[in-house]
This record gives structure tokens, sequence and C-alpha cells, in this order.
């Protein structure tokens, strides 16, 4: 029997649509009144709830993270999490692995391999979470620059797994993907987790490796699987001294109350 993810998906939602605008603004480390101004210029995710802005911790920390702003750690609490550890960056992608020359002409067809190479359970619906990946990508590419894109769902993907898992595919052939920088994509970053908390710091932590040189280069060079996992496993290293005093920088960059 296939699993569906929606109804879980849906209920999750509705848990982690809890945040206030104080909350909120607290999480991001700016004032009430720039939380305010974002929501009138449309630019944050929030939704109205009885005449209240509410905001969904999931969506908040991909928003910050994808405009490169500080976070405080609170944003990572999750009670049904309580107690994990934090997954490692280098473990999940020893679990979820590196694959080269996948296949594709487009945005579809590349998801379409990926979904297939991704190492699931036999029982999770691989249809629906390819349609779940193509209507992220309908709403904006995911796409972060550099040839390189994180496709996942605006809300995250969480499973009937047991670990999360995170799969590196490089394409036989670059793509057109919606970029920013207007570049093809030709490396595909995929996030599979069991839990929201997991997928949120994965998501926060790869936004930081990302923007190393050294780690950089050797996803354009397209390097083996180890030599790829250990420049990962030596910024993950320096992750420690990065998330002491009191917040997770996925940019290592602060822009204050500036609007994104």
């Amino acid at each position: 029997m296939k699993i569906s993810a929606g109804a879980s998906l849906l209920e999750r939602d509705r848990r982690l649509m809890n945040l206030s605008v104080r909350d909120t603004a607290a999480l991001l480390k700016v004032s009430e009144k720039t939380i305010y101004r974002w929501v009138k210029q449309q630019s944050i995710p929030a939704y109205r709830v009885q005449d209240q802005y509410r905001f969904n911790r999931a969506e908040i920390l991909e928003w910050a993270t994808s405009h490169r702003l500080n976070v405080a750690t609170e944003i990572f609490s999750e009670p049904e999490a309580e107690g994990q550890p934090v997954p490692s960056l280098l473990a999940s992608m020893e679990a979820g692995g590196v694959f080269y020359r996948v296949s594709g002409s487009d945005k579809e067809s590349v998801l379409r391999e990926v979904v297939e190479l991704l190492r699931l359970p036999e029982e999770v619906d691989r249809d629906f979470l390819l349609r779940v990946l193509l209507a992220r990508e309908a709403i904006a590419p995911t796409a972060v620059g550099d040839g390189i894109a994180v496709p996942h769902v605006r809300n995250p993907v969480v499973l009937h797994i047991g670990r999360p898992s995170l799969s590196l595919c490089f394409l036989e052939n670059s793509i057109e993907y919606g970029a920013l920088d207007g570049k093809p994509v030709d490396t595909l970053f995929t996030i599979i987790s069991p839990t929201t908390r997991a997928h949120l710091h994965l998501m926060s932590k790869l936004s930081f490796v990302l923007r190393d040189d050294r780690v950089k280069q050797v996803i354009r060079d397209q390097a083996p699987r180890q030599t790829i996992l250990h420049e990962i496993g030596r910024v993950e290293e320096g992750l420690a001294a990065v998330d002491t005093g009191g917040g997770l920088r996925p940019a290592a960059i602060s822009r204050g109350d500036t609007a994104p």
C-alpha cells in the first residue's frame, strides 16, 4: 500500500502555523514594524487568521535562508522532535547518495529521474512526491544560483522514513530552471526528512556550506563522491562555532531591519 503524505503534511502545517507577528519578529531578529512592512509588501509568507497575521515556522526559515537573514535558534523548535539530535549534513548525504549523469531534458523529466533515484522505502508514493515537487516549482523555481537547485516543497517534505537524507544529482545535460542569475542548472540537491525540524536544519546548513569556495569548486568539477563528502564535512565542522551566539547564520551576513 502506497503512503500519501498529503494528510500528514496538512495536519503538520496547521500545527506549525502558530507564530504571531511578535514571535516572528523575535525569530528573525527584527522589529514588529519590519514584519508588518514585509507583510504589506507581500514579501514574507503570512496568513490572515481571525483578523491576525499568523506564520508557518517552516516557511519562515526557508524565506529567511533564501534572503540571507540571521535567525534565532528557537525557530528550529519542534515539540515532537525534542530530544532528537540535530541531523548531520554529511551523514544525510551519505544516506542520500551522489549520482552522476542523471538524464532529462527539462525540469519535469529531470525531477522524475531524481525521484526514482532517491533512496526511499518501497511504500513511499513516488508519483505523489513528484507532483508535490513540481507544484513547488510552479510557485517559484528552487534554483539558488551558480547552476544549483534545491528542489523541495514550500512546506518540508516529511515522509515515513527513519532518517533524513540529502541526495546530490549531477545532470548529464544542464537545463533551464528559471534561476535568478539566468544560469542553467546542472546540479540538484534534494532533501527528504522524517521531521520538519530536521528539514529546517539541513536547509540552513546546506545554504551555509554552498557558500564555501572549496565546496563550490568540487561541485563545479563534479568531483568524486569521497572528495565532495570530505569538503562538506570540513565546512560542517566549522558550523559549531557559528551556532554559538544565539543564531545560525546561513549566509554569514546580517541585514538587520533592511527589507529583502
